[in-house]
């Protein structure tokens, strides 16, 4: 009721001005003696008068399109904080800082997702980045995060969060092809088969042990002591969507996370962000550059990165850009405590401190 009151004024000032001004100039122009007169004083006074009432109404106008769109970017802020929830400085042990840059200036949210999650097999990080960006990604990334939150919780093995993964986007196809292409109400065959997503899984066990499965996804940067190299340089498996799974789906072994290691997944929107003679960005030479920086804090890093972009690039990025950075600071020889909800193991001065990135989209 409260809100029925409070938008009802509203619209009745959004249809009671422009009729006003249009009464205005209609009183006028009926009922003016100097309206009605053809000499050259009577019509510079009409032009002024219609003039003050077509000023008055694109001026009206423009109020309530700028209205609108505040009411469109908080909802769209309201989108983005439910679909890339904000991830708490630490969980289980890993110290995480998480940035969004979206290509479209016209929306906060993009075709980028990522997501976090302590399980009782091990911290679980997904990546991915769906074809296109902007609100029509919206739908699709939503999809897979729902599926994700549940799966990683359900599923001991990390192939079978993939195969999860891959179902829930299969479906979310075919009730967007049949919303777009109704036929009677038959199951379309191939739903938007241009649609692909690329998904990165990485499951970060009590050890540092890293297991690891990838669909076109760029591998992350391992930023350890003094070098930054690739995590690992196997094949990945090609884009969900498209192709279908193939039958064996383990997870790859690829190496440990010691204690003190940095992970740094990204969308392929950082590396391939331009400057103005068409050099790509080299994220790498980047996160090279952070180390030098004492203590390299993933906050510290992202903070780094995200400055050398803005530097780079001319305009707003060509594709949305994510960003994600994980450091081992469990202690050495202690395993972490499990924990079953996402972000349950949260301690110590990182609790207490504001989270370093909110993962609002940043446009630059």
């Amino acid at each position: 009721m409260i809100r029925i009151k409070a938008v009802f004024p509203r619209r009745l000032l959004a249809l009671g001005l422009p009729t006003a001004w249009g009464a205005v100039a209609m009183t006028y122009k009926l009922t003016c003696p100097l309206a009605q007169q053809d000499g050259l004083g009577a019509r510079v006074a009409t032009s002024a008068v219609f003039f003050a009432v077509g000023t008055g109404l694109i001026l009206h106008v423009r109020q309530t399109l700028l209205r609108e769109l505040r009411q469109i970017r908080r909802v769209a802020g309201v989108a983005q904080s439910v679909l890339l929830r904000p991830l708490p400085p630490r969980i289980d042990g890993l110290n995480i800082a998480a940035a969004q840059l979206s290509a479209d200036r016209g929306a906060t949210v993009g075709g980028d997702l990522y997501e976090v999650i302590a399980t009782e097999h091990g911290v679980r990080v997904v990546m991915g980045d769906v074809r296109g960006h902007g609100i029509t990604a919206l739908g699709t990334a939503a999809a897979l995060l729902g599926s994700f939150r549940e799966a990683v919780h359900d599923e001991p093995d990390l192939g079978r969060v993939l195969r999860r993964l891959d179902r829930a986007l299969a479906r979310h196809l075919r009730e967007r092809s049949r919303e777009e292409h109704p036929a009677g109400g038959r199951e379309p065959e191939n739903p938007v088969a241009e649609e692909f997503v690329t998904v990165l899984l990485l499951e970060i066990r009590r050890d540092g042990e890293v297991r690891v499965l990838n669909c076109g996804h760029p591998w992350p940067y391992l930023m350890s002591g003094t070098t930054v190299e690739p995590l690992t340089r196997a094949a990945p498996l090609p884009p969900l969507g498209p192709f279908p799974l193939p039958p064996d789906l383990s997870a790859a072994p690829a190496g440990r996370l010691l204690p003190g290691d940095s992970l740094v997944l990204y969308t392929d929107g950082a590396e391939d962000a331009r400057d103005a003679h068409g050099r790509f960005f080299s994220l790498r030479a980047a996160l090279a550059g952070a180390l030098h920086t004492q203590p390299s804090s993933p906050q510290l890093v992202l903070r780094t990165v995200l400055t050398a972009l803005r530097r780079h690039m001319t305009g707003t990025p060509s594709d949305d850009i994510a960003l994600l950075v994980l450091r081992n600071d469990r202690a050495q020889g202690r395993g972490s405590r499990p924990s079953g909800a996402r972000g349950g193991d949260i301690s110590g001065s990182a609790a207490r401190a504001r989270p370093a990135t909110t993962q609002p989209t940043t446009h630059l």
